[in-house]
């Protein structure tokens, strides 16, 4: 029977090889797409043998949604308003909801710059559709349905007057404008300032719907009886 010592161990070295393992395929696929990700390579860029990533996972199909799981934990994390992490509903952070929608752009573009790997590999398996569905894209696809949903409750936090046709075209525009952002930096590289850009498109999101609310609000109300 294992000790409990030997067995958190063999645990935290589990985990530590696996994190490798990611790294090493999210920098890969990152650069050279699904086709061009391999077993063979992943194993020479993290320094274990390939028996060890098959532990870990399947197949490579396997492994690239486990890169896109991965990395779409830290991209959401960004997405939430300031204080929700303390448990502070969206859109109930200290400050206007200028700043709020600025500030959550600010941690999405910095978060993005950092690691831009997961976006740039969900981008690409999105964009490719083969007669077998991959699972790296079918996971791609669910988190960034999550995106959508935790940015609707956002808009819908601070706009409460907005009709949700409003709001579905208010979370399409925003998300499609911030991938045309992060594909104009991919195309331009550092000459284009990722943060100040999603602040400057955040501002915009904004202004529309503050814009579409008061419409709202001024709408007479439908007759009654």
């Amino acid at each position: 029977m294992a000790k409990p010592q030997a067995t958190r161990t063999q645990r935290a070295n589990g985990a530590q090889s696996r994190q490798r393992i990611l790294d090493a395929a999210v920098e890969i696929a990152g650069e050279r797409g699904y086709e061009g990700t391999s077993i063979a390579a992943v194993s020479a860029k993290c320094g274990l043998p390939a028996s060890s990533i098959y532990w870990h996972f399947k197949d490579k199909d396997d492994l690239i949604a486990a890169v896109v799981e991965h990395g779409f934990t830290t991209w959401l994390a960004a997405l939430e308003s300031p204080g929700t992490a303390q448990g502070t509903a969206p859109g109930t952070a200290p400050g206007t909801p200028l700043e709020q929608v600025g500030s959550m752009a600010a941690n999405v573009a910095r978060t993005l710059v950092a690691a831009p790997d997961f976006l740039r590999l969900g981008l690409m398996l999105a964009l490719v559709r083969c007669p077998a569905e991959r699972r790296g894209r079918t996971v791609f696809l669910q988190v960034r349905d999550i995106a959508c949903q935790k940015t609707t409750e956002f808009i819908r936090t601070l706009f409460p007057d907005l009709d949700e046709k409003a709001v579905r075209d208010l979370v399409t525009y925003a998300l499609a404008g911030a991938d045309g952002l992060f594909l104009q930096r991919e195309l331009t590289g550092d000459s284009a300032d990722l943060v100040e850009m999603l602040q400057l498109h955040a501002q915009l999101v904004h202004d529309a719907a503050a814009r579409m609310a008061a419409r709202s609000r001024a709408r007479p109300a439908p007759r009654t009886g």
